[in-house]
């Protein structure tokens, strides 16, 4: 059995309403939150980046850990790093002190960067290549003044520690969908992303994301009713609603883990932020489907199951997640580094 042993993950406080940024650029908010199903998203400081809030992340699933040596690999998923040509995961290493004999890289595939790396990183701990490998997410989305993404680009990390020792959430399969679909973009040098509007529902996030589901269903044996929870990676509040649907998973499987409308979409976090607020209720023997999306485009698809250990790691992630400071939009473009 591989999987995940323990997690961590970082909210940043600051909250900042789609009414706000409706109202600062003279639009109508609830027509907006109608559209898209969120009605605030979590932004990150103006000293706080991709770096700190991985770390932060990462700090909480190895405070417990006592031989980080054992740790040989550590993976970070991104897009908004802030350094083109650096990595983060040696700054995690290094801030988190773990012994310097392991592999590091970071991954880049849109918001599904860091199930990317999951599924090397559970491939390696099964091969006893390694021991342990540490995987993060982090980002701190941003947009285009006045672009519809304002509302939805949220902040957020999340991390997992994988291995084969007392592990709470087995990794029972996953499997991968890609092609070049160019739905969603960022050009080298170039600040904010581009988005091909209308064009990213059908033949980007749903297309990639019912392939992957649909391939691993049946690869399994298993219908979306077999499973007690589901996630989605979450663009905005409808799309994973709307994809639940059509591949027939209940609302109520998907209602634990839709905490976009909360939180935004902080990209390569924002699936396994839905995983970890669903493990904050999951039981024993709970099954978890996870789906990640990634523009360019591919999906990653994974069938959980949580065992006995889930109640020694589980985190209180409704407490972080109603611990907030509401800020205007002036704020906001300051935090993000803007001059609005």
């Amino acid at each position: 059995m591989t999987g995940i042993v323990d997690y961590g993950f970082y909210i940043p406080r600051y909250r900042i309403k789609v009414d706000e940024i409706a109202s600062y650029w003279q639009r109508d908010g609830e027509e907006i939150k109608k559209s898209l199903s969120v009605e605030e998203k979590a932004v990150a400081s103006h000293d706080e980046d991709v770096v700190t809030m991985a770390i932060e992340a990462s700090a909480i699933v190895i405070q417990n850990l006592k031989h980080k040596e054992k740790i040989g690999a550590i993976f970070v998923g991104t897009e908004t790093s802030p350094y083109a040509v650096k990595p983060i995961s040696t700054m995690i290493g290094e801030w988190l002190d773990i012994p310097h004999h392991y592999l590091a890289y970071d991954t880049q595939f849109a918001c599904k960067a860091t199930t990317g790396a999951l599924i090397s990183a559970n491939a390696m701990v099964k091969s006893k290549k390694v021991v342990n490998v540490l995987v993060c997410g982090a980002d701190k989305a941003n947009a285009k003044p006045q672009d519809i993404l304002e509302c939805t680009s949220g902040s957020g990390a999340v991390a997992l520690l994988i291995g084969d020792t007392n592990v709470a959430v087995e990794i029972v399969d996953s499997t991968s969908f890609s092609s070049d679909t160019p739905d969603f973009w960022r050009r080298s040098m170039v600040s904010n992303p581009t988005h091909a509007g209308r064009f990213t529902g059908k033949p980007a996030y749903f297309h990639h994301i019912t392939s992957s589901t649909n391939y691993i269903l049946e690869k399994n044996k298993l219908r979306p009713e077999d499973f007690t929870y589901a996630v989605f990676h979450m663009p905005n509040g409808k799309f994973p609603i709307e994809v639940s649907r059509i591949l027939g998973f209940s609302q109520q499987q998907i209602q634990k883990g839709l905490v976009v409308k909360k939180l935004g979409n902080s990209y390569t976090a924002c699936a396994l932020m839905g995983l970890v607020s669903v493990l904050e209720e999951a039981k024993e023997d709970d099954t978890i489907f996870l789906a990640s999306y990634g523009s360019g485009a591919g999906s990653d698809a994974f069938i959980l199951k949580v065992t006995k250990h889930i109640d020694s790691i589980r985190k209180n992630f409704k407490e972080k997640l109603d611990d907030v400071i509401y800020i205007s939009y002036r704020q906001y473009q300051q935090f993000m580094g803007g001059g609005y």
